[in-house]
């Protein structure tokens, strides 16, 4: 039995989406057990009068708003649902958790909580892009640290090599940094330091820069970049995505032949439409923490919170923590 703690309370609309989430999670795997932090009235009014087997609700009444102050947050939610979510991982009550919940918050607390692996100064936000190999390619940091020195670009990449050999089973995983141009006198101060950092560790199979056209090729396995960088290159790719799916919808639509070309294409658009769609791609782990932490879209519905549900339980079964930890030490 795998147990995953639930930060009922955090994202953009709450319970509203992470109750439906759970039970669908719940109903989908037998072997699940979650502990749900949050308002226990406000969660029951949308549980009813049913007992959820492997559902446990703690209750609490404090949570951390969206645009709330990480500090204030550490300073004065310690009873939160996203708080008492990170205890439950580091006493060892939960295997992992989820949160949709303000991402700085969650990395404060998270890095105060469960502390970060030896080595490592700050955790990074990873996921993994289809590319057109049908294979991966993980991208980090999406979000969690806004500026980064040569150093901590380094520490990423080498958490990120740790993670593309866990989930990817990949022996020798290539290694990139993310920059406006491949040649090597492009990039700011920073990504210019840790493109010599990299090249100097043999252990690593870098290959230098590569640049945002090449995120859904074949170029690397693995592509570092700051977390200002990274969220505004995935909120962009999501958004394009989503984009090209309304127009090929609206096209379809247009007239009798279209719907009749639209309907012989269908069973094809629908395998392309999986593979592009932001949706079954949600779930971002927080890498370089001594415990499984992922994180949701704040604005993510039921179906994209219970994705973010699944990843969490992926990372537990791979016991990616220890496995990074083992890596780099």
């Amino acid at each position: 039995m795998v147990t995953l703690a639930v930060d009922a309370m955090g994202g953009d609309f709450g319970p509203d989406v992470t109750v439906p989430a759970v039970l669908r999670a719940l109903s989908e795997q037998q072997d699940l057990r979650v502990l749900l932090f949050g308002n226990k009235n406000t969660i029951q009014s949308l549980l009813g009068p049913r007992n959820v087997d492997r559902l446990v609700v703690r209750h609490t009444e404090q949570d951390i708003g969206m645009s709330e102050s990480p500090a204030i947050a550490l300073r004065t939610k310690k009873q939160s649902s996203m708080a008492l979510m990170l205890q439950a991982v580091r006493d060892g009550d939960a295997d992992g958790c989820v949160s949709a919940g303000n991402t700085g918050a969650l990395m404060v607390l998270s890095r105060h909580i469960l502390k970060t692996t030896e080595s490592i100064d700050r955790p990074a936000i990873i996921s993994a892009l289809p590319r057109e190999d049908g294979k991966h390619t993980f991208v980090l940091d999406l979000g969690a640290n806004v500026g980064c020195d040569s150093e901590q670009l380094y520490q990423f990449a080498v958490m990120g090599q740790a993670v593309a050999q866990v989930l990817d089973d990949t022996r020798q995983p290539s290694v990139a940094l993310l920059n406006i141009g491949s040649e090597e006198i492009k990039g700011n101060d920073q990504v210019r330091a840790a493109n010599d950092l990299l090249r100097e560790d043999t252990g690593l199979n870098y290959i230098g820069y590569v640049e945002g056209s090449d995120l859904f090729r074949a170029k690397a396995d693995v592509v570092v970049c700051d977390g200002f960088v990274g969220n505004v290159a995935l909120k962009t790719i999501e958004g394009l995505a989503r984009y090209v799916m309304s127009e090929v919808r609206r096209e379809f639509r247009q007239n009798w032949w279209s719907r009749l070309l639209g309907l012989l294409v269908l069973p094809l658009w629908k395998k392309v439409e999986e593979r592009i769609n932001p949706s079954g791609y949600n779930g971002a782990a927080f890498v370089g923490l001594r415990g499984v932490v992922v994180k949701s879209h704040g604005n993510a519905d039921a179906y994209e919170f219970n994705q973010a549900i699944l990843s969490a339980r992926q990372y537990v079964d791979k016991n990616l923590p220890q496995k990074i930890e083992n890596l780099l030490s």
